[in-house]
């Protein structure tokens, strides 16, 4: 029994998830900043957390809830989605993280050996949750080479010639690992040859709250869109696994598919961490705005730091909480590059490999104050420089 061979094949050629490789490799390096994982470095709402503290006794929170979420979560961000995303009928499951809000998805609307597209540079636990289910056919699509804005013309066309037509379409925007946001009319654009094409949508927004230089975050709702929102960048809530589904409240059989998958994953998510997320939205957008604004600094510290590697190389950071760069051409063995910063200089990147993309690398702004920050860029810059120059000395 103990054989590999008797290990299941959907498991077994799953990816290994990047950030366990990258906590492996902080473990092993004495001394060194990360600028790897995609978390903020607040808190919850101090309010917020005070509330919840008070709620440890209380018996409901040690049973089950409802499958959905509880019904006063649920409510609250029915009103949310109705004001701040302009999304009037959809309705609304809690998970245990955005996540598990995505595997729920890939559960409920694809069968093995479904086609689906995706576009690089690709969230690699997206990526992997199709393996883990057995939609291995997975197309990939090419980004704008200036924007890294998902190439239209090619899903188009694609849609149009796959047969069986693929059953869903997923992007993240703002983008994991990009950072790069898909403005409005081409998110739209998108949106039309999906419906076009009969296939869902799947948009993580994730970061609908990470926006600089004056953007503004916009929603698309329609019967075959799904819209993925989280709780754990916004509110800090991490560690706490709150997110939700928005999907189409007209699409007859989809709540109660859903339901079944929910049930056999988490049951609900957890109680206390839902009465959280729920006194955290009292708090309003503007407590996630303005903490936000302050890693604008963050953002131009390792713009600095990416310098080495020249202004084109570097892209995104117009949302979420990511640049994404291109190392020389010699170094096409990005994770390598990955280890010798590590290693040599004491900061941690993400391999672009894992997102589809060998020689890149995702660099992450958000986990850190800014003198915390201009400390990493610091390592990251004389790093960047001695790899331009001399190469990964030893």
């Amino acid at each position: 029994m103990g054989s590999y061979g008797m290990l299941a094949k959907r498991a077994v050629l799953t990816n290994t998830p990047v950030m366990v490789q990258i906590q492996e490799l902080i473990r092993g390096v004495k001394d060194c900043v990360s600028l790897a994982q995609g978390v903020v470095y607040w808190q919850p709402p101090k309010q917020a957390l005070e509330k919840v503290q008070e709620l440890v006794w209380e018996p409901s929170v040690s049973r089950y809830g409802a499958d959905e979420g509880l019904p006063e979560l649920r409510e609250a961000l029915l009103k949310k989605l109705r004001q701040e995303n302009n999304l009037n009928k959809s309705s609304v499951m809690v998970t245990a993280g955005a996540n598990q809000a995505f595997v729920n998805i890939v559960l409920t609307l694809c069968d093995a050996g479904d086609s689906v597209v995706m576009f690089a540079p690709y969230y690699f636990n997206s990526y992997m949750s199709f393996q883990m289910t057995g939609v291995t056919d997975i197309l990939v699509g090419p980004g704008d080479p200036q924007t890294l804005y998902p190439d239209a013309d090619w899903l188009e066309k694609t849609l149009l010639q796959t047969k069986p037509t693929p059953k869903l379409v997923s992007v993240v925007n703002p983008g994991n690992p990009s950072g790069t946001y898909i403005p409005e009319p081409l998110l739209q654009r998108i949106s039309n040859i999906c419906k076009n094409a009969g296939c869902w949508l799947v948009i993580d927004n994730t970061y609908e709250y990470f926006m600089y230089d004056g953007r503004k975050h916009a929603c698309l709702e329609d019967n075959h869109i799904v819209n993925i929102f989280s709780f754990s960048k916004a509110y800090g809530m991490m560690g706490w696994r709150v997110g939700y589904i928005a999907f189409p409240s007209e699409v007859e059989g989809f709540a109660a598919q859903l339901l079944k998958v929910q049930d056999n994953i988490p049951i609900c998510a957890s109680i206390i961490s839902q009465r959280l997320a729920l006194h955290s939205l009292e708090m309003g957008p503007t407590w996630v705005t303005d903490k936000v604004k302050d890693l604008v600094k963050n953002r131009e510290l390792l713009l600095e730091a990416l310098s080495p590697l020249g202004k084109e190389s570097v892209k995104g950071g117009e949302g979420a909480i990511y640049l994404w760069a291109k190392l020389p051409e010699e170094y096409k063995d990005d994770f390598e590059v990955v280890r010798w910063l590590a290693k040599k200089h004491g900061v941690v990147l993400i391999p672009g490999c894992s997102s589809g993309c060998p020689g890149y690398v995702r660099i992450s702004f958000g986990g850190l104050v800014e003198d915390q920050c201009r400390f990493a860029s610091e390592r990251l810059k004389r790093g960047l420089e001695e790899l331009v120059s001399q190469g990964m000395v030893p």
